[in-house]
């Protein structure tokens, strides 16, 4: 299993336990050089948005990969956890409709995350 595969699956668990809504998953390897895969999800408020970062991260570093960077924690409307290959984007319900990332992205590859192995 490649490293990229293996943080989509910690970090797509980490969300999915926080009960994150419409977790998507978009290969970009072949559009961006900014990384491979950005992983999109978002929540019905502030104090849920941070624990599903907080989960992610937790998750993340038990399986020892390192953060690069974090925007957006203390606004809670769209935290940004970048990993280098992958990018976690997490919204407000309501930011993730104003910003429409999937769309911005459309040229991006849908991934299942029963295909990724």
């Amino acid at each position: 299993m490649s490293n990229s595969n293996e943080m989509i699956k910690v970090a797509y668990n980490a969300l999915n336990e926080k009960k994150a809504f419409d977790i998507k998953i978009l290969d970009i390897k072949e559009i961006s050089s900014v990384a491979d895969y950005f992983i999109i999800a978002d929540g019905t408020n502030k104090n849920q948005v941070q624990a599903m970062c907080d989960c992610v991260q937790e998750a993340m570093a038990k399986s020892n990969f390192q953060t690069k960077s974090i925007e957006g924690y203390s606004e809670g409307g769209w935290i940004l956890l970048d990993y280098y290959d992958i990018i976690v984007h997490i919204f407000s319900d309501e930011a993730r409709h104003f910003y429409n990332i999937e769309r911005i992205w459309s040229d991006g590859k849908i991934v299942d995350i029963n295909n990724v192995s």
